[in-house]
């Protein structure tokens, strides 16, 4: 149960409902102007993909065309996952964890979905098998894909400070979580049209978009940083009374 003293005043029904009402005023503007955003991002203009990207996926090598799979737009999720790693990140594997869900929905609307990272495709098969995930899931070690879209940096580079989230923001590991659009025409060519970072992900957490209508919210207040107390799914330990326990999740 929340704190007694974070809970708001009780009343009648009919308080309730006014109340909820105004709120409700708020919770449609702020849709609508995500609306518009939404149709902002639509009119970004394009990039063309001029790098031959090569991944390794469990069908043999593949091309960023090939990874539309006969689509013409190529949703990627930069998941976390460095060569070195012994496991994914528990943050962007709390992202992956919907993915198998939306999958077929997005492929009725001409929209492929893969993961990408730069870990070895054995690490991301074992990893996948130990998840239950069924998506796509390419590996980019070899290549430049993972740095040219601002989700590896090098020493040096986090080093110099702000260079994360299009330079904005800085950042504390050589891999970094991010997700990026892709566009092919009849031709074949390839558009890089969209790419999102940080803060910009929150959305793509459909737990966190349940907890933020809950009384206590994301419940994060006392943590030492946001999403601390996120673990890959198989390593929840819950306790008596339903709180979830800490455990390892390194990597």
């Amino acid at each position: 149960m929340a704190n007694a003293a974070a809970v708001p005043k009780i009343v009648s029904k009919a308080e309730w409902l006014a109340a909820r009402k105004k709120l409700l005023a708020r919770e449609k503007e702020v849709t609508h102007v995500k609306d518009a955003l939404a149709a902002e991002r639509r009119a970004l203009p394009w990039v063309r993909v001029e790098q031959n990207y090569e991944f390794d996926t469990p069908k043999g090598k593949k091309s960023l065309a090939e990874l539309f799979d006969g689509r013409s737009q190529l949703a990627v999720y930069h998941l976390m996952f460095g060569p070195e790693w012994k496991e994914a990140c528990p943050s962007c594997s709390m992202i992956a964890d919907g993915f198998d869900g939306m999958l077929p929905h997005l492929n009725q609307r001409d929209v492929a979905l893969t993961a990408i990272s730069r870990a070895s495709l054995d690490q991301i098969e074992a990893f996948k098998k130990r998840m239950g995930w069924r998506f796509p899931w390419a590996s980019s070690k070899g290549n430049s894909f993972n740095h040219d879209y601002q989700v590896t940096f090098t020493k040096e580079e986090l080093a110099s400070g702000t260079i994360y989230n299009f330079g904005t923001m800085k950042f504390g590991s050589e891999e970094a979580p991010g997700f990026s659009v892709f566009a092919k025409d009849s031709e074949g060519n390839v558009f890089h049209t969209y790419s999102s970072y940080g803060r910009g992900l929150d959305e793509m957490l459909g737990a966190y978009v349940l907890l933020d209508r809950t009384p206590k919210g994301r419940d994060e207040g006392g943590l030492s940083f946001p999403m601390a107390w996120v673990r890959h799914h198989d390593r929840y330990e819950v306790r008596p009374g339903g709180d979830a326990g800490c455990c390892s999740a390194g990597h």
